[in-house]
């Protein structure tokens, strides 16, 4: 249907400056929101630590802490670009090595460095919150994160992470966890602990020539101390040690060593120790 002509129209002319002013403003939006332009940038993640990348002579020496080894399995928590996982994979041999990260730029920019490393066969990136994560199968656990996290991590890692695991932290430690071992590096403190077995309790000890007796174990993370009860005698355990799943104790001057699996203890061939015992916790 044409549409109907009226015959010309006069407008004054003010009425033609206001009419061409009404066509700017209304132009200026419909240009604004052309297709062509960039979108708006998606709010940042919000993230439990800062990124501060951790410098490259503390992940030679946190790795050298930790006694990475070939057949271990590295879990870095807030891996940022995944320098500690890439190291531990190409300069340690380690068989695979998987890194944790709340933010998706870094674990972009983590996945990225594996490709240039030739490595990425060899390493995971995941992006998501490390305390919905599991790394129970963890050897090795590295981490740069703020204190107030490695609390939260303690019970988690004590929990879950087999005994023997080493938990390697740059610059923070673990509040009463006190670590095995600590090292000054490049101005901040490298902690590392050995996740200790769960000892305490009561167990019953069985020597070689048939003997028996009642150990009774108590337990602080790595600091365990206790009592022996035999026959018309309670002895204290004395020159007590428990790393990772070994375990030492002395009794009225007799060295035990042993190697704790659940709820049994076996006895470690060593030089000066009790050659054959074993117990069962009860």
């Amino acid at each position: 249907m044409r549409a109907r002509i009226l015959g010309p129209c006069r407008t004054p002319r003010w009425g033609m400056s206001f009419v061409a002013a009404l066509l700017v403003i209304w132009l200026v939006p419909v240009q604004a929101a052309s297709f062509e332009d960039p979108l708006p940038p998606l709010p940042p993640v919000r993230l439990d630590v800062p990124y501060v990348p951790t410098p490259q002579g503390v992940v030679r020496r946190m790795l050298e802490m930790a006694d990475v080894q070939p057949d271990d399995y590295l879990v870095d928590l807030g891996s940022g670009d995944g320098r500690i996982v890439i190291s531990a994979v190409r300069d340690w041999q380690v068989k695979r090595a998987h890194g944790i990260d709340l933010d998706p730029v870094r674990v972009s920019e983590a996945r990225a460095n594996a490709r240039l490393a030739g490595i990425e066969d060899r390493v995971t990136f995941e992006e998501g919150d490390l305390f919905e994560k599991d790394f129970s199968e963890a050897t090795v656990l590295t981490m740069f994160l703020l204190p107030r996290v490695n609390l939260r991590l303690l019970p988690v890692i004590q929990e879950t992470l087999a005994p023997g695991t080493r938990v390697v932290s740059h610059a923070f430690d673990m509040g009463a966890w006190e670590p095995d071992y600590r090292e000054m590096v490049e101005g901040n403190y490298v902690y590392l602990w050995i996740v200790p077995a769960r000892v305490a309790g009561d167990w019953r000890v069985t020597t070689e020539e048939g003997d028996e007796f009642t150990l009774t174990l108590y337990q602080t993370h790595q600091a365990i101390h206790g009592s022996a009860v035999k026959p018309g005698r309670v002895f204290t355990l004395e020159e007590t040690l428990l790393r990772g799943d070994q375990i030492r104790f002395s009794i009225d001057g007799q060295k035990y060593a042993g190697r704790i699996d659940g709820d049994t203890m076996q006895a470690l061939d060593d030089d000066g120790v009790v050659k054959s015992w074993h117990a069962r916790r009860f």
